[in-house]
């Protein structure tokens, strides 16, 4: 039966660990196979964690490509999450949902009460360019809380849900420069799936005047 060669950094965490005792202690083998193979055995449990993960990741792509295929919505799978783009739009100056973004989050929030109870959603909100940096920062975060205050209401704990707000920064815009009539895609809201911590909602306080 073959061998299987440990994996370098154990066997160096081993060394260091017996070295921390000082020189004049004896190591044995017995004593050394076995602090490998329990630090072994913590990188496999933790491997099998972020298998279990992935594969939770991957269900849930799938599962919102099926629910939203008929939405204009694009899903993108990233390293330990999912994005959902182009979720709902909003007329200028405004943060009221739209009655046809409404029916693309419920099938959403259906999709995350029916299979996917302990992910964290980030609301992210957009504005277009019109208007000053604060005032859109602070317009972006209104869209993000009406999109997550909608799911809320589709069963969506409030706790698995957070805000942010990224206004009218340029390099979020999917149309760089367009407002108006042809910003409509930048006045967008975007939600974010994932495990990470929750963090409180986020957005520059409001001064000055304009819109977007």
């Amino acid at each position: 039966m073959a061998r299987t060669t440990p994996n370098p950094w154990l066997l160096a965490a081993a060394l260091g660990t017996f070295a921390l005792g000082g020189c004049a202690n004896y190591v044995t083998k017995q004593d050394f196979d076995s602090t490998v193979a329990q630090l072994r055995a913590s990188d496999q449990k933790q491997q099998v964690q972020l298998d279990q993960q992935q594969a939770q990741i991957n269900q849930l792509s799938g599962d919102m490509k099926t629910a939203l295929s008929k939405y204009d919505a694009e899903i993108t799978q990233l390293q330990g999450r999912i994005r959902v783009d182009t979720v709902s739009h909003f007329a200028f100056n405004s943060a009221t949902l739209d009655a046809r973004d409404k029916q693309l989050l419920g099938q959403f929030a259906k999709v995350i009460a029916a299979h996917h109870p302990d992910v964290l959603i980030t609301v992210e909100g957009f504005a277009d360019p019109a208007g000053t940096v604060a005032y859109n920062q602070v317009l972006g975060l209104r869209r993000a809380r009406a999109v997550k205050d909608y799911l809320v209401e589709q069963g969506i704990p409030s706790s698995e849900l957070r805000t942010v707000s990224y206004g009218k920064a340029r390099d979020r815009q999917v149309k760089p420069g367009a407002w108006g009539a042809r910003g409509e895609v930048n006045r967008r809201v975007s939600l974010v799936v994932d495990f990470a911590g929750r963090t409180a909602d986020t957005a520059a306080p409001m001064t000055g005047a304009g819109q977007g």
